[in-house]
């Protein structure tokens, strides 16, 4: 290919939009080009980088027998109620819904285990034919409130997504090993350092759930890993072991406190002289069901914090929020910060962390504003909670099993991998004929990687201040021949002899014949970020070239045959990133 043919648009200046690195150099490199928010172009040299990332995806999971199919964007309500998601979904509000004329509700796929789970019920019909996985590579589509990051955070994006079906969980968990292999090779091959962490199982539900991260300082996700242990989690899904609180001792007699203005934990604290962890503060939240709605009052330690994402899970909601001032006002009958257990209406459900099981003498809320109560014990002053592990883990704590300490790292979730077990078979009624001759559910299992987001971690994970440094196997040209005076008859016959031998090796090489000055040529490639260089230039009658690596900016000046002989040993060495 030659690059005066192909179309290279780059910019001066960063896009006003671009918050981090990644976004803002894919930007200046015309890389992609903003349609609307959250909404990019592919231009020719980003496309070239997806098919090979879209490659290698599919090369590994065809090593795992993985199938490729095609499924619809477009998808029926009555699919997705089968599955008892379109609430949670239209609730959520990240799915694009419509109606076409005559009147049906639609939406655009944002995900695909109705329509997959439906094949599968249409076209395998005994244990027989299974395992079965599997996957295809296709736009998604969901309605961000906030697109932002490029393509980290899109409201079209490419997606591959992969669903196994077995006849039982040992199966399940044979598939669930190929497709973790399939993962690690995939992001090995595409130059990441990356990681596979315990995650949060979401809206897509299941049992056994990893996300596969790409660290990274601009990365969304908080991580807490352990180096001793290796245990390594989303915040979201993180456990640790608590600090542990002073001895609350034997029972006391509940004591009533005026506290005129003190309604925080730090206030409280400095007001009684007691930590944060003898205390337990009262959270109210408005929760979100299928046909109903709820106020729910949920007690966590006072130097600890609520992990949302495990209380919505335990409440088994659609979704759940800080109860406004008026709701508190009308649960409590008390002003916000004065909430607590001690005469909290029966039809308010009470949950409470795990670290406060067996908890004595606290200090809480007693929903009356200005007051609080000391030597608060359940069972006595109160009623039981639930117990429930609602706690959100930090770093600094002990990791699970007290092998070492967590640390908190930020990460770009590239891949995510479920167990699901039965869950949509089960509700849609997706069964096989057993070796017994019964119906049985399929067990399955969901798989996805963002592909256009894989290849912008890629760029925030690789890249300088000059620009783009692309690792090899998802670069769009291996290497670029750069001619710095195409006027010149034996600079561009040496280049394009170069040219020619590097593909003749199967080099993936592109020549660089526009007519620009050096200086802005060298720039442009540097943000370009092709990982090798031949340049030719004033020693062309003499056949000697320049080589130069991206990652490390070294030039060095070569025959033609050690040129061509350099190139082809950086492409076959591991991929370093």
């Amino acid at each position: 290919m030659q690059l005066s043919r192909l179309l290279i648009a780059t910019l001066r200046e960063d896009p006003a939009d671009a918050e981090i690195p990644s976004h803002r150099l894919l930007a200046r490199a015309g890389y992609i080009v903003k349609t609307a928010a959250g909404i990019y172009t592919y231009s020719p040299l980003m496309w070239r980088t997806l098919k090979k990332v879209a490659q290698i995806v599919r090369d590994e999971l065809d090593r795992e027998s993985a199938q490729e199919l095609m499924m619809p964007i477009l998808q029926p309500r009555e699919l997705w109620e089968s599955s008892g998601r379109w609430e949670r979904y239209v609730a959520d509000g990240i799915m694009y819904t419509l109606k076409d004329r005559k009147g049906t509700d639609l939406c655009l796929g944002p995900t695909h285990e109705e329509v997959i789970t439906a094949f599968a019920d249409a076209t395998i019909t005994s244990y027989k034919q299974l395992p079965v996985n599997l996957y295809q590579i296709q736009d998604k589509f969901r309605d961000e409130i906030r697109p932002r990051f490029g393509l980290m955070r899109g409201r079209e994006f490419i997606m591959m997504d992969a669903y196994s079906f077995d006849a039982d969980a040992a199966g399940l968990d044979e598939s669930y090993a190929a497709m973790s292999r399939a993962y690690h090779r995939i992001f090995e091959r595409c130059g990441l350092e990356f990681g596979a962490v315990q995650a949060d199982a979401g809206a897509i539900g299941g049992s056994g759930s990893e996300e596969f991260m790409v660290f990274a300082d601009a990365g969304e996700d908080a991580i807490l890993r352990c180096s001793a242990s290796g245990y390594a989690a989303n915040v979201e899904r993180a456990d640790s072991i608590a600090p542990a609180a002073p001895s609350g001792g034997d029972p006391r007699p509940i004591e009533k406190h005026e506290t005129p203005d003190i309604r925080t934990v730090e206030q409280l604290e400095g007001f009684f002289s007691m930590p944060a962890a003898a205390m337990a503060k009262t959270v109210l939240y408005e929760v979100k069901y299928a046909e109903s709605e709820a106020v729910v009052a949920v007690m966590m330690r006072g130097d600890l914090a609520i992990n949302e994402v495990k209380l919505a899970n335990r409440l088994d909601c659609l979704a759940l929020e800080l109860a406004s001032d008026d709701k508190i006002r009308q649960a409590t009958g008390a002003e916000v910060g004065f909430a607590g257990p001690v005469g909290l209406p029966e039809e308010v459900r009470l949950l409470a962390d795990e670290t406060l099981r067996g908890a004595t003498n606290l200090l809480t809320g007693c929903n009356e504003t200005g007051y609080h109560c000391l030597n608060v014990n359940f069972g006595r002053d109160c009623r039981e909670p639930e117990f429930h592990d609602v706690r959100l883990a930090r770093a600094g704590e002990s990791a699970p099993g007290g092998a070492g300490e967590l640390e908190e790292v930020r990460g770009i979730e590239v891949g995510h991998i479920f167990k699901l077990g039965t869950k949509y078979s089960s509700a849609m009624d997706a069964t096989f004929s057993s070796q017994q001759g019964k119906p049985e559910p399929f067990v399955m299992g969901c798989y996805g990687i963002g592909v256009s987001r894989t290849a912008q971690a890629a760029v925030e994970q690789n890249h300088d201040e000059a620009g783009i440094i692309w690792p090899p196997a998802i670069a769009p040209f291996e290497v670029v021949v750069a001619v710095l005076d195409p006027k010149k008859d034996e600079q561009t016959a040496l280049g394009q002899q170069i040219y020619d031998r590097l593909r003749e090796s199967g080099i993936d090489a592109c020549l660089d014949d526009r007519k620009l000055r050096p200086g802005p040529k060298f720039k442009d490639l540097e943000l370009l970020g092709f990982p090798f260089q031949v340049t030719v230039g004033r020693g062309a009658a003499d056949g000697v070239v320049e080589f130069c690596e991206r990652r490390n900016r070294e030039k060095q000046e070569m025959s033609v045959d050690e040129a061509i002989a350099k190139c082809r040993e950086a492409l076959t060495a591991p991929a370093v990133s």
